[in-house]
């Protein structure tokens, strides 16, 4: 938890930009996942977080734009909750905390919310994105659960994406933090991936490091030998050479801000010249792409930078062909670069990204392409100073893909297709990095983490 200033200044910023009405934000309930005292770990949610800071279950915040008010509300512990759970300071002494002076029950809620809605009051809220969060809404608005959705607050949502949109000091010292612990969980994987090793053990490894640090990892760990599967969970590989080993993976902090860095190494430590080439064109996309970062640039053609870089790159490889700019144009690069370039990043490993991703990163300037690649992109408009960001290129021989761009003459005036049948064995190449975007730039931010080919295999092979 930060110090009190730090909420009572997000909740002011809030209230100037809100008309009127209140604004309900729903903390996270516990959640059961065999039976029901069998919980999760606990994970508070991010806009209560950004906003209340508290992370215990069954809160409820609540800011009046009229009163200029803000209030907590939650239930004191019983004595069996004591007993069970230990003493905690009472909801006005957490309220008080956080620098929020009026807090009640969940009963005392219920009334406040009725007699807001007999008087006519707006009520806002955010997408929930938790069942439970449903029920709630339905139960105290007095609504159908099928139709808690129409009332989400789209002035509510464009407000606070402006908001956590623009990172503070202490933000970043988080997601730096965040990135400490990812150096860790990386290094030791690139010294773990050795032939005859499961892919499991480097997993329970890189979870453990981000435990002792004081925090979960930021999202279910990817890690494998078959990269061609963008989101692999699977992890009951073994390692073998000749083989590339894709980790990405991040942590959070006891703060909940989050790190996300993917490597791509060769697993017993030294690149052959197949994957040397494939990988230094990913590695060019990345630092390219990061060159040309800075405020007032369309993110999309940040993405469409990289892109262009890869299919130049694989032409000369002899795996695409024809004139550049027109392969991007008609996404043929998208049969190697399938997904975007990246997304924002804070509390969230996608930040905000519950709001919706068209709100987050995407606004009346820009609208999402609806072409097959270019609509992975979660982030498409203008960088700001203050923006966070992912930047991760990567390179996928998917069979299934190839196959079926082949089959239906897709891009034939552009790739290559009986040259890329030959790389169908290959898996895939991904680098990515966290960006801070700077006044007059953009900084990688966190102790530099191995990319190059020599920094690769010389941490490897230590």
């Amino acid at each position: 938890m930060f110090e009190k200033q730090v909420y009572n200044n997000r909740r002011t910023k809030l209230k100037a930009t809100m008309k009127s009405g209140i604004a309900l934000f729903l903390g996270n309930k516990e959640a059961s996942f065999n039976y029901s005292a069998n919980e999760y770990t606990f994970r508070q949610d991010s806009s209560f977080l950004y906003l209340f800071g508290i992370k215990l279950a069954d809160f409820v915040g609540v800011i009046d734009f009229d009163e200029g008010k803000d209030y907590i509300f939650a239930n004191d512990m019983d004595i069996a909750d004591i007993i069970w759970m230990g003493h905690l300071p009472t909801i006005k002494e957490q309220a008080a905390q956080v620098g929020v002076e009026h807090s009640g029950s969940l009963a005392d809620l219920e009334v406040f919310v009725k007699k807001s809605i007999a008087l006519g009051r707006k009520i806002h809220f955010l997408p929930p994105y938790r069942a439970t969060t449903f029920v709630q809404l339905s139960n105290l608005l007095g609504i159908k659960y099928a139709s808690v959705k129409n009332y989400v607050s789209q002035e509510l949502i464009q407000n606070m994406v402006k908001l956590r949109s623009i990172k503070e000091v202490i933000e970043i010292e988080e997601i730096e933090k965040a990135l400490e612990t990812a150096y860790e969980m990386h290094v030791t994987a690139m010294k773990m991936a050795k032939p005859g090793v499961k892919e499991q053990q480097i997993v329970g490894k890189m979870e453990g490091i981000a435990s002792a640090a004081g925090g979960p990892v930021s999202f279910p760990i990817i890690l494998t030998i078959n990269g061609q599967t963008l989101h692999n969970h699977y992890h009951g590989n073994f390692l073998k050479e000749g083989r590339m080993l894709v980790a990405d993976a991040g942590a959070e902090t006891e703060n909940n801000y989050c790190s996300d860095i993917t490597r791509t190494v060769p697993v017993g430590g030294k690149f052959n010249d197949r994957q040397k080439a494939i990988y230094e064109i990913v590695l060019e996309a990345n630092l390219e792409a990061a060159k040309i970062m800075k405020p007032n640039i369309f993110y999309k053609d940040v993405h469409l930078h990289a892109a262009k870089v890869i299919t130049t790159r694989l032409k000369e490889l002899g795996l695409m062909k024809g004139n550049v700019d027109e392969a991007v144009a008609n996404g043929a690069h998208a049969l190697f670069f399938p997904h975007g370039l990246g997304h924002m990043m804070g509390l969230d490993v996608h930040d905000m990204e519950s709001y919706g991703e068209n709100f987050v990163g995407y606004n009346h300037e820009i609208q999402r392409s609806t072409q097959f690649g270019t609509a992975y992109l979660r982030l498409g408009r203008r960088l700001e100073t203050g923006f966070v960001v992912t930047n991760e290129p990567g390179i996928y021989f998917i069979p299934a893909l190839i196959d079926k761009w082949k089959n239906e003459k897709i891009n034939t005036e552009f790739i290559n297709f009986e040259l890329v049948e030959n790389y169908k064995d290959f898996g895939g190449i991904r680098i990515e990095d966290d960006i801070l975007i700077t006044a007059d730039g953009a900084k990688v931010l966190g102790k530099p983490i191995p990319k190059t080919i020599e920094e690769v295999e010389k941490i490897m092979n230590e």
